[in-house]
């Protein structure tokens, strides 16, 4: 995707091929900075911290962590406290374990002298892997998006809802649930995007919004309880969210307020979407409900609120009075009954297990 004209990807290798760099989302949208990664400290932090979050982008973070450990000392011993330190970072997104599990795959069985050049070509097709997966969501979702214009009265537009950041800053490039619109955009389709603001780290406002303004997508940014609102007038045609991790049997794991505007969804018959990547399928867990761990993070992400003043100076604010207690459930779950399909990487299903197996019959062990 481009930035005032210049092509970027979410992670790459720097000019010496081994430093890893990456945008600090947590600067965006009022700083655009690069992070260098050289050791696996780094990539632990940038994880931990979320100065990259999103699935996608956090397993492709994973699998260069690795590389990096391996540059630092190639033993089987770094081998395995880098699995086990990255995979602490971030509990919900299944693209971690899924990452740091293929590359310790790939690199136990190699001696020691083998396993840099390995790890990092691994890392790359990781990188590589994810970003045509992203497109082939993005050719599959996009079809929804014509068939909602085709039932729009000429010269009206198509009002996409979406929740968090599902854009190419979640993932290596083109992103999950934004990649249709993005290419939506790019054909000439007159589509409108509506950004939850999604407390309470506000990805939506900080960085769907920035990335869409960006690329000159129309777009404008609401109160995470207004989509309801907007669905009952008739001015929302279609959501579209991202995953964390889905179940065998469809249930999808996102950023916490998913759960709620799926509900709004039905009960206003607004089609409802999810975006999702193979990787972040789990074959492993049936109920997502009940199985999906959801990451509990610092209350202060909800009790404080960052942004810049007139004077152009950034500040931390608190929001709450002193002393008051917060819970910062970081996702829910919305269940497959909720979900009008999944779209992947080899098309569009049911939300379920037939559906998911329907695309993906690899996996029928998992039944």
């Amino acid at each position: 995707m481009r930035i005032d004209g210049k092509p970027y990807r979410t992670i790459w290798l720097a000019a010496d091929g081994r430093t890893v760099e990456v945008i600090d989302q947590t600067r965006l949208p009022h700083a655009f900075e690069i992070r260098a990664l050289g050791t696996l400290d780094d990539a632990v932090a940038v994880i931990r911290d979320m100065i990259i979050r999103g699935a996608p982008l956090i397993g492709a973070t994973a699998g260069y962590g690795m590389a990096l450990a391996m540059a630092e000392d190639s033993s089987d011993a770094m081998l395995s406290r880098a699995h086990d330190r990255l995979m602490t970072t971030r509990p919900t997104a299944v693209n971690l374990r899924w990452a740091l599990d293929d590359l310790r795959h790939l690199l136990l069985p190699l001696p020691t002298d083998q396993r840099v050049t390995a790890a990092y070509a691994r890392a790359d097709e990781i990188c590589a892997g994810d970003v045509a997966i992203c497109a082939s969501i993005g050719r599959h979702g996009l079809r929804l998006i014509e068939v909602a214009q085709r039932r729009k009265k000429p010269g009206e537009r198509v009002n996409i809802l979406t929740h968090c950041n599902a854009g190419w800053l979640a993932t290596v490039d083109w992103g999950t649930a934004m990649a249709p619109v993005y290419m939506a955009h790019d054909q000439g389709l007159d589509v409108h995007v509506w950004v939850d603001e999604t407390r309470p780290r506000n990805q939506g406002a900080s960085l769907t919004a920035w990335e869409l303004g960006k690329h000159g997508v129309p777009h404008t940014v609401i109160a995470d309880n207004t989509g309801g609102h907007l669905m009952q007038h008739g001015m929302v045609d279609l959501c579209i969210v991202g995953t964390d991790r889905t179940s065998r049997r469809g249930d999808v794991g996102n950023k916490i307020g998913t759960y709620l505007k799926a509900l709004a969804a039905r009960d206003n018959g607004v089609p409802f979407y999810a975006a999702v990547p193979s990787p972040s399928i789990d074959w492993t867990l049936d109920d997502g409900v009940r199985d999906i761990p959801i990451e509990q993070r610092d209350g202060a992400e909800v009790s404080r609120v960052t942004g810049r003043l007139a004077n152009g100076a950034i500040a931390s604010v608190e929001i709450v009075p002193a002393g008051t207690a917060v819970a910062n459930y970081a996702f829910d779950v919305t269940p497959a009954r909720l979900i009008s399909g999944l779209i992947t990487e080899r098309g569009v299903c049911e939300a379920s297990a037939a559906g998911l197996l329907s695309l993906f019959p690899e996996h029928a062990w998992a039944a």
